[in-house]
């Protein structure tokens, strides 16, 4: 018998389940696929000696993340790779705006009317970085960071920073900038959320990444994203725990309100504390719940979908402006205008030019190609309903690459090999990416602090001993473990 079962090998389940064999727990993850790291995952997609990270890819809130910061994970392995530019912005004059880490880099990227303006607004939350850091990446509720960025920064900041919240990322955009080449830059990356930049929500998202970027980068693990997981698994290995692949659990046992173990197809587990890395519908059908919370949870919105597509290139991009090979990441839009109306189809079926989030690891890591080759990957998100997504996946693809070509003239010829994920392709390879969404869940912004319901503790469930862990509860998803590691806290107590 273990006194702890953990429900899924990705970062938030290992996460959990650290914190637990920390404190002296003898811990079991089950994990249904045949390795662990849910969607932390590096293989040879397309061609031997080409390494491509199947899900994610680039790291700021791990580089970030409290969770992760205090592990010895360097001594297991781990070494971060940081790209000359966080991303690149290219537009369709053949500019580019970029993010750097050097705040006065990025002004001169900005120019010389918005270089100053992102200085002055971002400068006093770089400058009080740990107190933001202490809102974002924390368990609910989220009460000691505001107090920091109170104390550090003053009421003024702090206001700023709760405007942040409600406002839109073409709201802010508006109130920062002039060049409309420097909103799109700020656009961008709120796309890595669902909630469109003109949406409620977005500009916290836009504002947040740029200041990882500033603060801790946007690096990528040596030699994929494996390696972070490699490093996870060896730490919580060191620690006496223990991982079991391809053991799917169909269901969570319960006696009088307890919980009691969980089930696979061939094995009963006793334990008296699970914590379920899984998004709150295959929570319900696993385990026996409160009408009333399982109706709440089934009620619990998911994001975009998202098509994926990895190549083999024989060569670096041949981006038209030379300063986008500098960057680990490209937000692939254009200008303002055709950026919005972009985002604008995608809400309900399939954009002209879609906005694409691109990477290009191995131009700062030699390691993922054979030499003289590279790596890159894209993707693009679209409903969840009304599309059908098999059918039309191949255009997409095609509409993907017809966009990076008009960057990067010459790119479909460096193609050697492709291989594509779809949505379904995507949930098939991962069940938490429910219909292809790769960010736990909708981030609109009824959902971005009520994660996955209101709740003062929104880990614990009715059932005692069960605990949810998922980037689907609060703060929700990219890879930092804060979700997994504030349900095990929960569970300690």
């Amino acid at each position: 018998m273990s006194d702890a079962v953990v429900i899924g090998a990705g970062p938030n389940g290992l996460a959990a389940a650290i914190r637990l064999a920390e404190a002296g727990r003898q811990v079991l993850i089950l994990e249904a696929s045949d390795a662990p790291g849910g969607a932390v995952r590096t293989e040879e997609l397309t061609l031997p000696g080409f390494k491509h990270d199947t899900f994610s890819s680039v790291y700021p809130a791990s580089a970030a993340s409290p969770v992760f910061g205090r592990m010895p994970l360097a001594e297991h392995g781990l070494e971060w790779v940081h790209p000359e530019a966080a991303y690149a912005h290219p537009l369709p004059n053949g500019e580019a705006k970029l993010l750097y880490g050097s705040l006065l880099r990025t002004a001169e990227s900005l120019g010389p009317v918005d270089g100053p303006k992102w200085v002055k607004f971002a400068k006093p939350f770089l400058d009080n970085f740990e107190a933001v850091k202490a809102t974002m990446l924390t368990g609910f509720p989220p009460v000691g960071g505001p107090i920091k960025l109170l104390t550090g920064a003053g009421p003024l900041r702090l206001l700023d920073f709760a405007r942040l919240l409600p406002g839109s990322a073409v709201g802010l955009g508006k109130r920062l900038f002039e060049d409309q080449g420097s909103r799109a830059w700020l656009y961008g990356a709120a796309m890595h959320g669902d909630t469109p930049p003109d949406g409620a929500g977005s500009a916290i998202a836009a504002f947040y990444l740029n200041l990882l970027g500033h603060a801790v980068g946007w690096p990528s693990p040596k030699g994929g994203a494996q390696h972070l997981t490699d490093a996870l698994v060896s730490y919580f290995e060191s620690l006496g725990g223990e991982i079991r692949t391809n053991a799917r659990v169909t269901r969570i046992t319960s006696a009088n309100g307890r919980v009691t173990g969980v089930e696979t197809a061939d094995e009963r587990f006793e334990a008296k504390t699970v914590i379920g890395d899984v998004m709150p519908g295959a929570l319900t059908k696993m385990a026996d719940l409160p009408k009333w919370y399982s109706t709440a949870l089934n009620r619990y919105i998911i994001g975009a979908s998202t098509v994926k597509v990895d190549w083999a290139l024989d060569g670096q991009i041949p981006w038209a402006n030379p300063a986008v090979s500098g960057a680990g990441t490209v937000h692939v839009a254009g200008g303002e205008d055709e950026f919005l109306h972009s985002v604008k189809q995608a809400h309900d079926g399939l954009s002209d030019h879609p906005f694409l989030l691109l990477g290009q690891q191995s131009v700062a890591d030699p390691t993922r190609a054979p030499e003289g080759k590279h790596t890159a990957w894209a993707y693009t998100h679209g409903p969840q309903q009304g599309v059908d997504w098999e059918r039309d996946t191949p255009l997409v693809v095609e509409r993907m690459e017809a966009q990076v070509e008009r960057f990067a003239p010459g790119f479909r010829d460096r193609i050697l090999a492709r291989h594509v994920l779809s949505p379904a392709g995507l949930e098939a390879r991962n069940p938490n990416l429910v219909g292809g969404d790769v960010g736990g869940g909708s981030y609109r912004l009824h959902q971005v602090v009520f994660r996955p319901l209101p709740k003062l503790t929104p880990y614990s469930t009715p059932l005692k001993g069960l605990f949810i862990g998922s980037a689907a509860a609060f703060p929700g998803g990219a890879v930092h473990g804060v979700p997994g590691d504030a349900a095990a806290r929960a569970a300690l107590k």
